[in-house]
């Protein structure tokens, strides 16, 4: 078979979002948005969000790690050391606290760990949170509209259009996918172990935000490195062949990327980031320029398919 890429047939579903997804969706911003008042006139209790200034000391000498400001937290949540918050409790908002604890004897950080330690702490305030109603109320404090129908009606044009670009998305990787099956590519076993190590420290470092090692992970699913190495060979042959369909595509058609275009794409990964384009220069290495005009390839080469697609919506 002819490597292929134009005239490809494919389905494209579109999900129209329904009302259950739509009252599901704004149950859920009811509860991740209560409404929060400041309390100034009893003394905290457990189950206040208090506000509180605090540094650590040990042997009368502060620590690093051990100091924050306007650091927020639940009394009860057991989120801080065992102790802690429990001397928080019937203060009152302005009034100096000296919370003295002892780390447990496991603690992650060994020069403290079995130590004794005074957090000279200051509350700064009580914050009681309460649940809104999903009324016009909500409407206007936390969705910044009129009232309830609006805040409906907008939420429900961005829960489409968030719907309508992923399943573009999938429409266009499924495209890809069609083209890249019929190119004619093996990788080398060097290739492929490159693509495979890539793979896991992608996944290691998934992990690791998640506060978990490899060796934890293995321990946890009964498995081993080599056997998720092995599993892993079958998705990277599949991206090695779908990179090399659309560097064919891209020599095919001539494709180039012009310095707008990367500037373009640099002012967005900058912004992504919440940096300026000038916060960014000192990551832009040759390797960072390489990935980025990859990725401006890529989106070519895609739409490219897309539009040379013969594409039943439904």
């Amino acid at each position: 078979m002819p490597f292929t890429y134009k005239n490809l047939q494919e389905v494209h579903k579109r999900h129209i979002v329904t009302d259950e997804e739509l009252d599901r969706h704004i149950q859920q911003l009811v509860q991740q948005n209560p409404r929060i008042a400041e309390v100034s006139d009893r003394p905290t209790q457990k189950g206040d969000e208090v506000v509180l200034n605090y540094a650590g000391f040990c042997d009368g000498v502060q620590f690093p790690g051990g100091t924050a400001e306007k650091q927020t937290l639940v009394l009860g949540s057991g989120m801080f050391i065992p102790g802690f918050e429990e001397q928080l409790i019937d203060k009152m908002p302005g009034e100096k606290v000296d919370v003295k604890v002892k780390f447990p004897d496991a603690y992650h950080a060994p020069d403290l760990a079995g130590k004794e330690a005074v957090f000279k702490c200051e509350l700064l305030s009580i914050r009681l949170k309460t649940p809104y109603e999903a009324d016009d109320t909500f409407a206007k404090e936390v969705g910044g509209c009129e009232s309830f129908a609006e805040f409906r009606h907008k939420l429900r044009q961005q829960m489409q259009q968030f719907s309508d670009q992923r399943g573009e998305m999938d429409l266009q990787d499924r495209l890809l996918k069609q083209a890249a099956e019929t190119l004619e590519y093996t990788p080398t076993q060097e290739e492929l172990d490159e693509a495979v190590n890539q793979q896991m420290k992608a996944f290691e470092a998934q992990l690791q935000q998640q506060g978990l090692t490899l060796e934890m992970y293995c321990s946890f699913m009964t498995t081993n490195e080599q056997e998720l190495l092995k599993d892993m060979e079958p998705s990277a042959r599949a991206q090695l062949r779908q990179q090399k369909a659309i560097d064919e595509i891209a020599k095919l058609e001539n494709l180039q990327v012009s310095d707008e275009e990367l500037g373009q794409a640099t002012a967005l990964v900058a912004r992504q980031n919440n940096m300026t384009v000038e916060e960014l220069k000192p990551y832009y290495t040759a390797q960072f320029r390489e990935a980025l005009v990859q990725s401006v390839l890529t989106g070519k080469v895609m739409s490219l398919i897309r539009e040379n697609a013969n594409v039943t919506e439904e």
